[in-house]
Parts: C-alpha cells; sequence; structure tokens
C-alpha cells in the first residue's frame, strides 16, 4: 500500500508546486464532481458506470496531470459515498493512471480521431483497472501474493470485468464528443492552458 501511495504523491507535489489560477482549479473540481455523479448514478448496476469514461475524456482534452488528478480525486470523493477502505489508494492510483495515460500527447492524438482507439482504450482500462485491483484483493487477505488465488479472483471477475469494459467503451465513446466541445469552449473563454 506504501508504493501506491508513494507513486501518488510526486503528481500531487509537482501540481502543488506550479502557478495554478482559481479556474483551473474550479475546473478540475467540477469535472471531478461529475465523475463522481456519473459512478452515483449507475450504482445500482454493478461495473456499468461512465465514471472511468470522463477521466479517459478528462486526460485526452486536459492531459496527464489533470487526467490523473481527476482520476485519483474521483476515487477518493465517490468513496466518501461508498465508503473508504485500505483499497482507496489501489483505486485512486488504478484511476489516476487510467486519465494519465490518456492524457500523453502521442495518446491525446490517437484517442481523439477515433472512436474504434477510444474504445479499445475504455477496454484496456477496464482490464487495467480490474487486474489491479485484483492484486490488491490478493494482499489483503494475508498479505502476501499468491498466483493461484490470482487467478482464480481473475476468473471470478470475468463478468464483472467484461461489462465493466464494455461499459467504458461504451461511454467513452458516446459522451467523448459532448465533453470535448463542452471542455474546449471552457479553456478557450476562461483562458486556461
Amino acid at each position: 500500500m506504501l508504493l501506491v501511495i508513494g507513486a501518488c504523491i510526486p503528481i500531487y507535489y509537482r501540481y502543488e508546486k506550479k502557478q495554478l489560477n482559481i479556474k483551473e482549479l474550479v475546473l478540475i473540481a467540477v469535472v471531478t464532481a461529475i465523475a463522481v455523479l456519473g459512478r452515483f448514478l449507475f450504482y445500482m448496476i454493478p461495473a456499468i458506470t461512465p465514471m472511468t469514461a470522463i477521466i479517459i475524456i478528462c486526460g485526452i482534452c486536459l492531459g496527464s496531470e489533470v487526467g490523473f488528478l481527476v482520476g485519483s480525486l474521483s476515487a477518493i470523493t465517490s468513496n466518501m459515498l461508498f465508503g473508504q477502505g485500505p483499497w482507496t489508494p489501489f483505486q485512486m492510483f488504478s484511476w489516476g493512471l487510467i486519465g494519465c495515460l490518456a492524457g500523453l500527447p502521442w495518446m491525446q492524438k490517437i484517442l481523439g480521431k477515433s472512436y474504434w482507439f477510444l474504445a479499445l482504450y475504455g477496454i484496456f482500462a477496464g482490464l487495467f483497472f480490474s487486474f489491479f485491483m485484483d492484486l490488491w484483493t490478493v494482499f489483503s487477505i494475508d498479505r502476501s501474493f499468491s498466483w493461484q488465488r490470482y487467478l482464480a479472483l481473475l476468473i471470478t471477475a470475468v463478468p464483472y470485468t467484461v461489462s465493466y469494459c464494455f461499459a467504458n467503451a461504451f461511454f467513452s465513446c458516446l459522451l467523448f464528443r459532448a465533453i470535448q466541445t463542452k471542455l474546449q469552449r471552457i479553456l478557450t473563454k476562461y483562458d486556461i492552458k
């Protein structure tokens, strides 16, 4: 768990030292709130949530750092509704990394131009999140790693993981243009860089 928390600290520290304006902070807070709302609205349907798609879209439109922040802040904020626990840092790191990778310059170009690549990234994000959270589950059982237990968890989670992957792909493609248009308008109107 210390490794996961330690991996989040450099990004938060770098962002803390950056010259920020209130407009950028408000934008990050609002987008995080929208992602949390997306998770909340679909909580009755297991594995179906637009939160990951919103995190991906934020990474594409706002860059790696903001993608990581929106992902990790969405995890900790939504867990205020769904329950905090030792899994929260793992969720913060995995959703943050999903947003960060989507915000890499070469990924922004690919994902922003093709719905196919956007859908594939949504599927990748679902697999990554599920595989990473299953690692936490293995370690949480007796604080050691067992390949047999990990594979058993992966197999058990197949229906959930498949649903989650396709929900990510669906919501990413459905919401991308609308959110991108709104974010571009906000960035231009308020001169946010």
